[in-house]
């Protein structure tokens, strides 16, 4: 009977991705009830979609190019501080959008920092709006995500192709071509594609430095069409057109993104030999410092005006921060309920349709989905009474792929270390996921949970459809203070998010790697 057994039962898991499949399913039948009320793309449409494109082309050539000698640097340097600069390096993708918008306004926007610099050696000011200014923080959030890819990369390369590489006596130019440069082809495409989904589907920045006819991506022209003009058929044809583009890409990333593998090594700390004069180490240093800079400063601009903003931030701000708290913690127990089993089912099966399921948050837009579901609510209800439902919803959505991502791998590499042994001892089901899988995926459990908290509390997507004034979460509290000049009002509220996101992941990726049983 125990070999009969079997460590985890699907039910659960063919539940979860039945649950994001009906969403999603939803939000398809909203559109096409208005679709066909459109007769079809305009101008502005047109323009639209090809400023979204380009900008995500932009952005992401640009975030690769610029990680390529920032990670060279950091993977053949070693010096004092180089693990906590790394760890900083995932700050922009848990740091909420709307927050990193108003520290790069501190640094490059028409009374920033650079500005006042340029203005007092006599060059003319630069503007951050319009596609400039979008590409700019799209490097700035992503930036740190190829850097992090690439240097992975790099480290997965074994030391000793680097001490034959010495001992053969190649220069640095022949190990750039024979080591790197076969690590940076197998990598660099799939990065590209990761990068460009996440720029089709970015709202908040668009929002805040784009708009005008010739600066408007698809998302925003949804928005624009839903709360400006209520043209729920414009706003339901555009959400398609959404899908079709970054679903279309998301597909890419399927087939760009491959295992990388470099053959066995001797897990020895790798030595570089190559790169050690003068000239080299100097750019290194000033790639690091560089790239540093970049991505500090905003955040110290928005810790030094938040600090004298908190004084003017109005009481709605702080009900606004709660509701969001609690918003982000229901959003986690339904990521949780969903993910796990998900993971789980994953993990033992071989059919690849199950992880696409899952990462339909990739391709799949929250103002897609938002549109959707108003059109189907919007007859029988109140969307407005839905709003923070809505949201827990999306939220979860949203956060699943990089969930399965980082949940997948852990329970897959415990399956296949334990699951013999528990099928013979008759453990499956609920126990195995509280005696085996539960304590040895805890690490990976935490993390994707904080993940989820910091990514929910500073979401502005859904909720920017959906919600009143009496019905904001935080980040849409801070926008309407901004784009009503309460700069130091909206600063303050900036720092209570960043507060909140960073404490929210801090603390839960402790409770997951204390007392963690390690593997």
């Amino acid at each position: 009977m125990a070999r009969n057994a079997k460590p985890i039962n699907n039910v659960t898991g063919i539940a979860a991705a039945t649950f994001i499949v009906v969403a999603v399913l939803l939000a398809f039948v909203g559109i096409g009830l208005r679709v066909d009320s459109v007769s079809g793309l305009g101008p502005a449409e047109w323009q639209a979609i090809r400023f979204t494109i380009l900008q995500s082309l932009l952005s992401a050539f640009l975030s690769c190019v610029l990680a390529v000698p920032v990670a060279r640097a950091l993977a053949r340097r070693r010096f004092w501080g180089r693990t906590f600069l790394i760890t900083l390096l995932g700050a922009p993708f848990i740091l909420p959008v709307i927050v990193a918008m108003l520290g790069l306004l501190a640094i490059f926007g028409r009374s920033g920092v650079l500005n006042d610099i340029l203005a007092m050696l006599g060059i003319t000011k630069i503007s951050i709006y319009g596609l400039q200014g979008v590409v700019l923080a799209h490097v700035f959030f992503n930036l740190p995500l190829a850097i992090r890819l690439l240097v992975q990369g790099w480290q997965g390369v074994p030391a000793e192709r680097f001490r034959l590489s010495a001992q053969l006596g190649i220069g640095p130019g022949m190990m750039f071509r024979l080591i790197e440069l076969p690590l940076l082809l197998r990598i660099l495409p799939g990065t590209f594609a990761l990068i460009f989904v996440i720029c089709l589907t970015s709202f908040a920045v668009a929002l805040t430095l784009g708009g005008g006819p010739r600066a408007t991506t698809i998302e925003l022209a949804v928005y624009q069409a839903f709360r400006f003009d209520f043209n729920l058929g414009r706003a339901a044809l555009l959400s398609l057109v959404q899908l079709f583009v970054a679903g279309g890409a998301a597909v890419l990333v399927f087939w760009l993104v491959p295992s990388i593998s470099f053959g066995g090594g001797m897990d020895r700390m790798q030595r570089r030999w190559d790169g050690q004069g003068r000239g080299a180490r100097f750019l290194d240093s000033a790639f690091i410092f560089v790239a540093a800079s970049f991505l500090t400063l905003p955040l110290f601009a928005i810790l030094i005006s938040g600090l004298r903003g908190l004084l003017e931030v109005p009481l709605i701000v702080w009900l606004s921060a709660w509701t969001s708290l609690w918003v982000a913690l229901i959003s986690v127990l339904v990521l949780l309920g969903t993910a796990l089993p998900m993971a789980g089912w994953i993990a033992t099966s071989r059919n690849g349709s199950v992880e696409v399921i899952g990462s339909l948050g990739l391709s799949v837009s929250p103002l897609m989905i938002g549109t959707g579901w108003f059109i189907l609510i919007y007859p029988y209800a109140n969307p407005t009474d839905w709003a923070l439902l809505v949201t827990i919803a999306v939220n979860a959505m949203m956060a699943l792929p990089f969930a399965l991502r980082i949940l997948v791998p852990s329970i897959r590499e415990t399956l296949q270390t334990y699951g013999r042994l528990s099928a013979a001892l008759g453990i499956s089901g609920f126990a195995m996921w509280r005696c085996v899988l539960w304590p040895r995926s805890r690490p990976q459990i935490g993390f994707a949970a904080g993940l989820a908290a910091a990514l929910s509390v500073g979401d502005l997507g859904v909720i920017a459809l959906f919600g009143d004034p009496d019905r904001s979460t935080l980040p849409l509290q801070m926008y309407r203070l901004m784009g009503s000049y309460r700069t130091d009002a909206a600063a303050g509220a900036a720092l209570i998010l960043l507060i909140l996101a960073f404490g929210l992941f801090w603390i839960m990726d402790y409770w997951g790697r204390r007392n963690a049983i390690a593997k």
